[in-house]
């Protein structure tokens, strides 16, 4: 069972992997995909250094998941994101089957856990993630907000 102190210890993961993404060059997003109390895969945003519109955090911590443990499918698993996803990531958990979604700052543009859109517990599709928001937001905000305060 996941305690909030593990959800906060998760999440300040995250949050490294996310200054190594904006250390890059890249958007300040981190993501851990943890199952049973472990980290099963991490990532980070790498859509400019990879040339690859789809290398958010999220995906990144997906796809690697699922080479590690050989199955595209990933129930009982929680993913600990800095930002609330976009429809793609969000869509990519649902066909993953996470369980559990812990996103730190919402994201009013392209929010798609509860902001703008909520894809992962829509009655239309065929799978549900349990969400929980806020965790370390502020302080996913701020480097967020610092980030694109210093590219203007």
């Amino acid at each position: 069972m996941t305690t909030a102190d593990d959800d906060v210890r998760f999440m300040r993961r995250a949050l490294q992997l996310a200054r190594a993404a904006e250390a890059e060059g890249e958007v300040p997003v981190g993501a851990v995909l943890v199952k049973d109390g472990e980290i099963v895969a991490e990532g980070f945003n790498q859509p400019i250094s990879s040339c690859d519109p789809t290398a958010h955090a999220e995906i990144v911590a997906l796809r690697g998941a699922a080479a590690s443990v050989e199955n595209y499918r990933l129930p009982g698993t929680t993913l600990y994101v800095t930002l609330e996803p976009c429809p793609m990531c969000a869509g990519a958990m649902v066909h993953a089957r996470v369980g559990r979604l812990v996103f730190a700052a919402a994201d009013p543009r392209t929010g798609s856990a509860g902001s703008v859109f909520d894809l992962v517990r829509s009655e239309e599709l065929n799978h549900r993630l349990e969400v929980e928001s806020g965790v370390l937001a502020d302080e996913s905000a701020a480097l967020l907000r610092a980030f694109f305060l210093a590219r203007r």
